[in-house]
C-alpha cells in the first residue's frame, strides 16, 4: 500500500507544466509556485513513509500548495485588534496613529521628500532641522534633537558628556527599562563610570555631593517610570541637583522615559512629571520617548541647553542613531495637535484612551454586546479595569467594561482568535477569556463578530 501511495505521488517538473499550475505561476511568480510545490510533494512523502496517509487525491496536494502560498504571502507583521486593556501594549506596538498622522506619513512615503533640501536656499539641509523648531516651541527648551529611541538618547548623552568620566546616580534610580537594557549597562558602554550613591530606598543631597570628584562629569536622575518605591523613602529632588550642578560646574541630565505633555491630575489621574515640570526645575538635559505617554512614533527626544544639543549634533554617534523621515514625519503632525491641549487629548489616540469616561467605554461595550447578540453569540459585560502600559504610571488602573463569553471554552477561544486570520489579543483571568473594550474601537466590531462566528461554526 505505501509503495502504492509513493508511486501516487507526481513529480514536480510535471505537475508545474499543468495547465492549472501554469495559471497559477502566472499570478504568484515560479519561485513561489515552484517551491511550495517542492515542499508539499516532501510533506506527502514524509507523511506516507510515517504512515499518517491512506490515501489522498491530486486536490489534495494542489489545495496544499494553495495554503502553503497563501500562508508565505502573508506579511510577518500584521494589523491586530487589542483586546487586552493595556494602552500602550509593548508588544502590540505601543501608541495608535490617528488616521490624520498616518495619511501624512502615507503622503511623504510614496513620493520625494525635503528631508535634507533647504527649500529657501535649495542646497543641503539637515533633518533634524525639520521638527526642532516645533518641539522647542512646545516644550519651551532652548535646543532639541531626535534619534531613534529614548536608550539611544541616553547613550549618545553618556557618550558625550562624560565618556572616560564619572556619572552620579542614585542607586534606587538604577532602572531596567525592559528586554534587559539596564541603565548602568549603557554606562559602560558609553565609557562612563558608574558612581551609585545612597540606597534603593534613600538617597540626599548630600550622597550626591559627597560621591562628587575632579572626574565627576554628569549627575544624572532617572525618572523609574516602570516602578515605584513606597514606605520610608527619600529621594534628591531634580532642584537639588540642579543646584549641585551649578555649584559645582558639572552638567545635570534627567532620563524622564515616558515623557509627558500634559498634566494626568488635571483629568483625575495620578500626577506623572511632565516635560514642563523638569525643564521648570532647570535641568541641562532631558531626554523621553516618542511612542508612550507622548502618543507617537518610536523615537527619542532630547531638550535642553543648545550649547550642549550642539555638542551631541557633532557626536559620531549621531549618524548610528538617526530617524527616518517616517519618524520625523509623524512626529511633525503629533507635535501640531500639542499647540492646543484640547486638540491633543480629543486627536491623539493615546490620549483619548487614557482619559475616556468609563461611561463611554460602557456605551460601546452595549453597543459591541448588541451586535453579537443579533448573530446569536452570547456576550456579558463585565467591570475590569485596564493599565496605561509601556512602562509608564505603573500604580495607575483605569475603571473600563469588557464582554466575556461564556457559552465558549476560554482557552480554546484565546487560541483560536489569536491565531487566525484577523488576529484578536484578549484576556484570560480566573478562567474567562474577555475582551476589555478599553482598547477596542468602533472600526473592530465587524472583525470580532466575523472572527467569532468562524469559531462558533467550528
Amino acid at each position: 500500500m505505501t509503495q502504492e501511495l509513493f508511486r501516487k505521488l507526481p513529480k514536480v517538473d510535471k505537475l508545474l507544466k499543468e495547465t492549472t499550475f501554469l495559471e497559477l505561476i502566472e499570478t504568484e511568480g515560479y519561485p513561489s509556485v515552484y517551491n511550495a510545490t517542492s515542499e508539499t510533494i516532501q510533506e506527502f512523502r514524509k507523511n506516507i513513509s510515517n504512515g499518517l496517509i491512506s490515501d489522498f487525491t491530486p486536490d489534495d496536494i494542489f489545495k496544499t500548495i494553495i495554503n502553503k502560498i497563501k500562508i508565505k504571502s502573508e506579511f510577518n507583521l500584521k494589523k491586530i485588534i487589542n483586546g487586552t486593556g493595556t494602552i500602550i501594549h509593548t508588544n502590540l506596538g505601543r501608541s495608535v496613529f490617528s488616521k490624520k498622522n498616518a495619511a501624512h506619513i502615507a503622503e511623504i512615503l510614496t513620493g520625494y521628500s525635503n528631508l535634507e533640501y533647504d527649500l529657501e536656499t535649495g542646497k543641503r539641509g539637515s533633518r533634524y532641522s525639520l521638527v526642532e523648531d516645533l518641539i522647542c516651541e512646545i516644550t519651551g527648551a532652548e535646543s532639541a534633537l531626535v534619534v531613534n529611541n529614548n536608550a539611544a538618547a541616553v547613550l549618545l548623552c553618556l557618550d558625550e558628556f562624560s565618556k572616560n568620566s564619572e556619572v552620579i546616580v542614585s542607586r534606587g534610580e538604577l532602572v531596567e527599562i525592559g528586554g534587559s537594557f539596564r541603565i548602568p549597562d549603557i554606562m559602560s558602554i558609553s565609557g562612563s563610570k558608574l558612581v551609585e550613591v545612597g540606597t534603593t530606598n534613600r538617597t540626599h543631597d548630600y550622597d550626591y555631593e559627597n560621591a562628587i570628584t575632579d572626574n565627576t562629569s554628569l549627575l544624572l536622575k532617572v525618572h523609574t517610570s516602570n516602578y515605584k518605591i513606597s514606605g520610608f523613602t527619600k529621594e534628591i529632588s531634580r532642584e537639588e541637583i540642579v543646584e549641585l550642578g551649578k555649584k559645582h560646574n558639572i552638567i545635570t541630565m534627567e532620563d524622564l522615559g515616558s515623557g509627558v505633555l500634559v498634566d494626568f491630575s488635571n483629568y483625575g489621574l495620578k500626577k506623572e512629571p511632565t516635560v514642563f515640570d523638569v525643564l521648570k526645575s532647570g535641568m541641562d538635559i532631558i531626554t523621553f520617548s516618542g511612542d508612550k505617554l507622548l502618543g507617537g512614533p518610536q523615537c527619542g527626544i532630547i531638550i535642553g541647553k543648545k550649547t550642549l544639543i550642539e555638542r551631541l549634533k557633532k557626536n559620531q554617534l549621531l549618524r548610528a542613531f538617526r530617524v527616518c523621515k517616517m519618524t520625523l514625519s509623524s512626529l511633525e503632525v503629533l507635535f501640531h495637535e500639542y499647540y492646543d491641549e484640547k486638540s491633543a487629548v480629543k486627536n491623539i489616540p493615546t490620549l483619548s484612551l487614557i482619559l475616556e469616561a468609563p461611561e463611554d467605554v460602557y456605551t460601546r461595550a452595549k453597543s459591541l454586546k448588541s451586535l453579537l447578540n443579533e448573530n446569536d453569540i452570547e456576550a456579558d459585560i463585565i467591570e475590569s479595569f485596564a493599565m496605561i502600559g509601556g512602562g509608564s504610571m505603573p500604580e495607575e488602573t483605569i475603571p473600563s467594561f469588557a464582554l466575556s463569553f461564556p457559552t465558549f471554552n476560554s482557552v480554546s477561544l484565546e487560541r483560536e482568535l489569536r491565531t487566525g486570520e484577523n488576529p484578536i489579543v484578549g484576556r484570560v483571568q480566573n478562567n474567562c477569556f474577555f475582551l476589555d473594550m478599553k482598547t477596542i474601537l468602533k472600526d473592530d466590531f465587524e472583525i470580532i463578530l466575523n472572527r467569532l462566528l468562524d469559531v462558533s461554526r467550528g
